[in-house]
């Protein structure tokens, strides 16, 4: 047994530490075994690693989980599309001259059918953030997704979106160039694309930066990933003018999956292998990949009027409220 499926992954989360003692002792007398010709019980401190493991990731706070994330080790959305989709032919720019890279996106096939993938892209260190604008998207990155949203439906092809960003570039100059109007003109465009469309949120999801390419049939979200109109930071440096109650603000925001599906949000949870989808980025590509397709083929049984007018239903009622009465005077 492996007590770490990914011995790439380097960073420890703070609520992760006692799991990494473990496995630093468990290295420890393997070097001690070897060196020394013993006979130590290794398999049964890796159950007990893999036991903790569980333990702790199947009650994780909602901060917690935002954490996770932001994993740098989590797969993004170039990872998902080179393990999960085949034959992926990458198309650049918006046709007025830029090419935003933190959005990428093209055809590729899914299981041999041909789909449209697009989605936010952020770098592993520096420069790679730095080329990719840390996956905040400027206006030109939203109608570079307008493009291939609008490609997708003249060839006939689903759409699959994986929503990964901290929000839309938030610059006076990408104000100046009509990120509001961009954004805009994308959920219009969405909500009445011909063609499935499945949204998958692989990590952050942050206010309209995830939603200008995040409207569609099917909205799934994988179960360490976080969903909401504000960053927990953020709303915590409006509300109490300091970032400190970062934690706080997460759970009053209720951004997790379980939360969302809770209302009405969101349809679907990807589970995440034991530790995160960084644990074991193989295993997590197999069931995102499962996942995808099983939601692909059943969008494309219906026929073009139900497929929309399932979509606006969908979005009329999204969200759960009450209703009530004024109270006599």
């Amino acid at each position: 047994m492996s007590t770490k499926k990914n011995t790439k992954a380097q960073t420890i989360l703070d609520f992760e530490k006692p799991i990494a003692d473990l496995e630093a002792k468990i290295i420890e007398m393997r070097t001690m075994q070897e060196e020394l010709g013993l006979n130590l019980e290794i398999d049964k401190l890796e159950r007990k690693v893999e036991s903790l493991r569980n333990q702790i990731y199947s009650d994780l706070t909602r901060w917690q989980r935002v954490q996770v994330a932001r994993h740098p080790e989590r797969p993004y959305t170039l990872d998902y599309i080179n393990n999960v989709f085949e034959d992926f032919i990458e198309l650049h720019g918006d046709r007025q001259g830029y090419d935003d890279k933190a959005i990428v996106g093209g055809f590729a096939k899914l299981n041999g059918q041909t789909v449209m993938v697009v989605g936010h892209q952020k770098g592993r260190d520096t420069k790679s953030n730095l080329e990719r604008n840390f996956g905040m998207p400027n206006p030109e990155g939203y109608r570079k997704a307008l493009r291939f949203f609008q490609l997708a439906e003249k060839f006939n092809k689903p759409v699959i979106c994986l929503l990964d960003t901290p929000g839309a570039f938030p610059g006076l100059e990408a104000e100046e160039r009509g990120q509001a109007e961009a954004i805009a003109r994308n959920l219009l465009v969405l909500a009445r694309l011909k063609v499935p469309v499945v949204i998958t949120i692989i990590g952050e999801g942050a206010s309209g930066g995830a939603l200008g390419i995040g409207v569609g049939d099917r909205f799934l979200m994988l179960e360490n990933s976080w969903f909401s109109v504000i960053a927990p930071e953020s709303c915590s440096s409006i509300l109490w003018r300091s970032w400190d109650f970062k934690e706080q603000a997460a759970e009053a925001l209720k951004l997790t999956a379980p939360d969302l599906l809770e209302n009405g949000i969101i349809d679907v949870i990807v589970p995440e292998p034991s530790g995160g989808a960084h644990a074991d980025p193989a295993k997590m590509f197999d069931i995102v990949k499962q996942t995808l397709a099983e939601e692909v083929e059943t969008l494309q049984k219906l026929d073009v009027d139900d497929l929309l007018a399932k979509r606006l239903d969908k979005l009329t009622n999204m969200g759960v409220w009450e209703e009530v009465e004024e109270s006599a005077r």
